[in-house]
C-alpha cells in the first residue's frame, strides 16, 4: 500500500476517503440521533436526478448532482412539513422521481456514459483533482454551518417540539439540516456511489454511539471511524483487487457488528456486578 502512494491517484483517494470521513462524521451523527436514515436515502437516491442532468447539459456530473440534490431536499422538507402526505410515502414517491429523472435525462444524452457505474456504486480511485476541492469547499460549509448553528440543531435532534416552543424555527432549521445532508452526498458520491451512501453517511455515526451520547464527542467519534473504515477499505479494495466503494461499505458493517457485540457483552457484565 505504500509503495501505491506514489500515484496520484492513490493519493487523491486517500484524500477524498479523509473529506468523506469529515462529512458523513459530522452530518451522519445527525441523522442518527434525529433518525431521519430513510430521508437521508431519498436524498441520495434523488441526487442520481442531478447527474443525469449534468450529462445532458454537458457539465460536470457532481455539479449537477450538487444543485438539483438539494433543490430536492428543500422540496422533500417542505413536502413532509407542510403537506398531509406520511412521510414514509413522501419519500418513496421523491426517491423514485429523482431516479427516474436521470434516466430520462441520461437516455437523451448522445453517446454513452463511460463512467456511470462510477456514480451509482463508487470509485475513490478515480476522484480527480477538481472533485477534490469541490470536496474541501463542501467541507467547510458543512464545518461552518454546523459551527454556527450547532445549540440549534442540537434541540430540534433531540427535541423539535420543544425547539418551537422556545422559539427556535424548527422548519427552517430542519430544512438546512437537509441541505447539509444534500452536500455531505454529493461529497460521498464518489467515494461510495448513490447507492450505497447511506450506508457511509451512518455506520460510523452507529458505531461511535456505542461509546457516547455526547453529540460533540459522538462528532469527533464518528470522524475517526469513518476515516480509518475508509482507509481500510481502500487498502483491503487494492490488496485483493475488489470494489472499492463495496469493500469501504462491508469493513464498515463488520466493525459495526463487532461493537454491537461488545457493547452487549459490556452491559451484561455491568448488570452482573451490580
Amino acid at each position: 500500500m505504500i509503495d501505491a502512494l506514489q500515484y496520484e491517484f492513490m493519493r487523491n483517494a486517500l484524500y477524498a476517503g479523509l473529506l468523506a470521513a469529515v462529512a458523513c462524521g459530522i452530518i451522519g451523527s445527525y441523522v442518527v440521533v434525529k433518525k431521519m436514515v430513510s430521508v437521508s436515502g431519498a436524498i441520495s437516491h434523488s441526487s442520481f436526478g442531478g447527474i443525469g442532468i449534468g450529462y445532458f447539459a454537458g457539465i460536470s456530473p457532481v455539479l449537477g448532482a450538487l444543485f438539483f440534490t438539494i433543490a430536492s431536499a428543500l422540496g422533500m422538507g417542505l413536502v413532509i412539513k407542510r403537506t398531509k402526505l406520511p412521510e414514509d410515502t413522501a419519500i418513496g414517491i421523491l426517491w423514485a422521481l429523482g431516479m427516474a429523472l436521470g434516466i430520462i435525462f441520461i437516455g437523451l444524452t448522445p453517446g454513452y456514459a463511460p463512467d456511470l457505474f462510477s456514480y451509482l456504486f463508487g470509485n475513490i480511485l478515480t476522484v480527480p483533482f477538481s472533485d477534490l476541492i469541490m470536496m474541501i469547499a463542501l467541507d467547510f460549509v458543512i464545518i461552518t454551518v454546523v459551527s454556527l448553528l450547532y445549540k440549534e440543531f442540537l434541540t430540534i435532534s433531540f427535541d423539535e417540539e420543544f425547539g418551537t416552543v422556545i422559539g427556535i424555527p424548527a422548519e427552517r432549521l430542519y430544512l438546512v439540516l437537509l441541505c447539509l445532508v444534500a452536500l455531505t452526498v454529493v461529497v460521498l458520491i464518489r467515494v461510495v456511489g448513490i447507492i450505497l451512501v447511506i450506508a457511509l453517511l451512518t455506520i460510523p455515526a452507529a458505531i461511535a454511539r456505542q461509546f457516547t451520547h455526547n453529540l460533540f464527542k459522538m462528532m469527533l467519534l464518528s470522524v475517526f471511524f469513518g476515516a480509518i473504515l475508509t482507509f481500510g477499505g481502500l487498502w483491503l479494495s487494492y490488496e485483493f483487487d475488489v470494489a472499492s466503494g463495496a469493500t469501504i461499505i462491508l469493513l464498515s458493517g463488520t466493525v459495526l457488528l463487532i461493537t454491537l457485540v461488545a457493547s452487549r457483552i459490556r452491559r451484561r457484565r455491568i448488570r452482573k456486578t451490580a
